[in-house]
Order: structure tokens, then sequence, then C-alpha cells
């Protein structure tokens, strides 16, 4: 154990906002963007079901940490309840989560089986609140998913810009799920377990689809776009965690269990589809047994245009969000929730050099959260709980020599509470130099070298340049740039 986190146990004492980051605690929502709404007394459960990850060596830590002091195990177990953002919802209308530990993996898991919306409630738009208790009596806090929208049932019109937000769009997160004879029991997703897709009755991933350009395709090229999925493009399906994808498939819409092979409109929200396999096109995808297989798929009879499906093989596909709150209270065991959880949705900068600053817009935001890049603390101004304003730390404060300053430098940026807890956050703050160099260095060519020069010389002198400019107190300005880091979609481009 590092002996670091000792300093924050108390209140007041010194921030170590650099704290391991194998020392987070990582809550992650996931869940659908639709919801049919139930009529009367039918009960239209979501699906696929809301689930919940808790990911992070930061609980083995805390709970090592009770341990240690002589708590039960109760103290630290992790119990849930996840409801929706009704202040009329009932006791009877929330769910309880029960947490089970995944197998080969750290994390715990739970969904919420039985979540639905009736027509009593007016609303098209809501969201699911999460509820997370250890021991169920200290509140960890409260959890937002986002937005979801509600609809009556899965539209079988062409869809246009209007309904844009009921289409399926390229390099977004996608579920699959396969209900045999319309029965709820008999429901399957499309999950990958161990590097092998696998068909689960309670676990279902998060897939990113992409549009393929068939040409590239053959040589294994992928062009990512941007554009609205239709029926007849060539799709693949990643599964960001883990990387393994599925091979090229066309996807194909589905009507009374045949794929029809000349429609192209767009894909909608709980559309039925098929999945063709690009290099055979009377093999599908399909589930046989819980397992995943291919399927052969005789052509239609009466119509060349269609071939005919198995229960199997026919799929309802929906798009899913993902939301993550990750913080670090090291071993401070902090008594208050941590919820409301403050989110950065964006950074602007104003002014530059030694007056830059930098204005913060989120939610959640309070008096006593300061902004940190990297290790190092800014002067932070609240202004509303959705716009706070810093001062930019000097670029000084993170490079350890004058050459380092001849490169761009990339800091985290965290929120952290004045109770030392930290909140990640996806962005990231860099300091760009700019050089203004005398005009006999710079020649008239700029920034062209001169011929005859070995490499290695001329870089010496460049160094001995840039001391001089230094110590004749020439200015470098810094043009701060701040940068939302999406690590995930970026992980997903090199898999793929």
């Amino acid at each position: 154990m590092d002996p670091g986190y000792q300093g924050c146990q108390l209140l007041g004492a010194t921030r170590q906002v650099g704290r391991e980051a194998h020392a987070d605690q990582s809550i992650i929502i996931l869940h659908a963007k639709v919801a049919q709404k139930s009529y009367g007394n039918e009960k239209r459960f979501f699906c696929p079901p809301p689930c919940v990850y808790i990911r992070g060596q930061g609980w083995r830590v805390m709970q090592d940490h009770l341990k240690a002091a002589g708590y039960g195990d109760s103290v630290y177990r992790t119990c849930g309840y996840m409801c929706l953002d009704s202040s009329s919802q009932s006791q009877a209308d929330t769910f309880k989560l029960v947490f089970d530990e995944q197998p080969n993996s750290r994390q715990l898991f739970a969904c919420a089986k039985s979540l639905f919306i009736s027509d009593q409630d007016k609303r098209k738009h809501f969201s699911l609140v999460l509820r997370l208790f250890l021991g169920n009596t200290q509140e960890v806090g409260s959890f937002q998913s986002k937005m979801i929208k509600v609809i009556s049932k899965p539209s079988q019109k062409r869809q246009s810009m209007k309904n844009a937000d009921l289409c399926i769009s390229s390099c977004s997160k996608v579920a699959l799920f396969n209900r045999l004879r319309s029965q709820t029991v008999s429901t399957r997703y499309l999950s990958v377990d161990r590097g092998a897709f696998v068909a689960s009755a309670r676990q279902w991933t998060a897939f990113t689809i992409t549009m393929v350009d068939d040409q590239r395709a053959d040589q294994g090229g992928f062009v990512l776009s941007e554009a609205f999925i239709c029926y007849g493009s060539v799709v693949q399906l990643v599964c960001p965690e883990s990387g393994v994808a599925l091979p090229p498939m066309v996807i194909r819409k589905v009507n009374k269990q045949h794929a029809i092979l000349d429609v192209d409109e767009p894909v909608s929200q709980l559309h039925k589809c098929a999945f063709q396999f690009r290099d055979d096109h009377n093999a599908f995808l399909c589930l046989s047994n819980d397992a995943i297989v291919q399927h052969q798929a005789p052509p239609s009879a009466r119509d060349p245009s269609r071939v005919v499906l198995n229960d199997g093989s026919c799929w309802t596909i929906i798009g899913v969000e993902q939301v993550e709150f990750t913080f670090n209270q090291g071993l401070a065991c902090i008594q208050t929730p941590i919820s409301p959880f403050p989110v950065i949705t964006g950074l602007e900068v104003n002014g530059g050099g030694h007056v830059a600053m930098l204005e913060v817009d989120g939610e959640n935001f309070s008096p006593h959260l300061k902004v940190w890049f990297g290790n190092s603390e800014a002067e932070t101004m609240f202004k509303s709980a959705r716009s706070l304003l810093c001062v930019v730390p000097d670029v000084t404060v993170f490079s350890d020599g004058w050459r380092c300053l001849r490169r761009p430098i990339t800091v985290p940026l965290s929120l952290v509470r004045m109770d030392s807890l930290i909140y990640r956050t996806p962005f990231s703050f860099t300091y760009t130099p700019e050089l203004h160099l005398p005009p006999a260095a710079r020649g008239p060519a700029g920034g062209a070298r001169r011929e005859g020069v070995p490499d290695g010389v001329q870089e010496d002198e460049e160094d001995v340049l840039l001391e001089t400019i230094h110590q004749e107190a020439r200015t470098i300005t810094f043009l701060a740039t701040a940068v939302l880091t999406e690590s995930r979609v970026g992980t997903e481009i090199d898999m793929l």
C-alpha cells in the first residue's frame, strides 16, 4: 500500500490529486436509448434491461481498509436501487439490484429486469436513477443515466431527418437480442464472454456498429462514417471492451421471417433485422441453443428478392447509451455521498500566456470544487452550478527543463472536492508552444534547414539558440487549447 494515501484520510490534509489510477472507482450504467410504453395491465419491461457495472481496484482497496479496521462483511457489501427519475415513483416501482462478481473478472454486475414506464406517465423523455449503498446504510451516491425516449411501438415507416433520433448511426453503440415465439423468458442477448460471441439470458454487450466501405473490406480497410446505417449496407460489430469483432456483414430488413434483399431505407430503433455474411450470401448470423452459429437460408420460392429465415436469425436492434462515473477517494473512506456528481460538458479558453483563463461548463458544480491540471491545483472561481472559471497554471509547473517547452504538454483535468475526493473527467488540457525566433535566426525560409550542416550539429545549435533566447528574456507564448480525450473511441478505431 502506498503510504502516500494516508494523507487523504483527514479533511484538510495534504491532497494528492495524482493518486494512483489503479485506486480509481468506476460506476458504469448501460441502457437503451428508447423504451416502449406499457398500456393497461401489460408491463413492457425495458429490453435490454438497464445494467450496472462496478469496476476499479479502488473498491477493493476500500474494502481491505474497512476489513483492517475491524468492520464486518455487511459494512462494505455493495447494494443498489434503480428507478425512473419521477418523484411519484413508489417503492414498488423501484428495482433492487443484486450485484454478482463476474467470473474471470474483478468487476461487479447487476441488471434491472423489471423496470417499465406506464401509460399514466405522459413524459416523452425520462432518465434512470441509480442509488448505491455500502452495507445498505451508508449511501455512496445517486447517479443518473442519459435521457431515454418513450415510444409506443417500433416505427415501420421510412425514417426521415425529422425522426433522426430513431435512426441507427454508424459508429454508435447498439444491442442485439433474439426473442423466440415472442416469449419474454426466451429472450437472448448477443454478448461477448472471454473473447467469444455467446447468447446470454441476462447480460448484453454494447457493440460499436460501423459502416464499412465494401470495396475496401476485401483488403481489411474501413471507412468510418457518421451517416445513418441503411439496409443493404456492409457493417461490422465490434466489442469495445475486448476488441473482438464479427466479420463484415450486410444488414437486411426482416418481415415475417423473410430477409428482404431490395430495401435500402434507414435502420430504425427496435427494427427486426438479419445479418448476412458478405462472403456467403446464404449464411446469416443465427442463435441456436445459446450458441452463435451460421444459418443457411434458402431463397423464397415466391419472391427472388427474399430469403427464408428461421427464428434464430431474426434479431432486434436498438441503440444504447453508456454513462460512466469515475472517482478516487483513496483510503479517505469519505462519509458523505459523492453525489451530486459534477460533469464537464465543455471548455473555453480566454486569453493566453500568463493571463489565460479556462471557463468550464457542465452540471452539478458547487463552491467546494477546485479544478486541477494534472497534479496542480488551479485558482478556481464558482460562477454557477453550470459554470466554473479558473486560472490556467503556468506551463513551467509541468516541465522539467527549458527543452521540454519545445513540445506540446498535455495534462488531464480533474475536479477535486474540499474533502479530497477526486472526480475524474475525460477532458485534458494541452499547452502548445509558439516560438518567436529573432529574424536572423529565422532566415529567409522560416523553418527551413541549412544545407551542409549535420542534423546533430544543427540541433545542438538550436538548443544553444533557445538557451540564449531564454537568457535574454525573450518570450515564448503558449496557446492553451482544451481537448476532450475520447480514449474509448480512439481505442475502438485502433481495434478496427
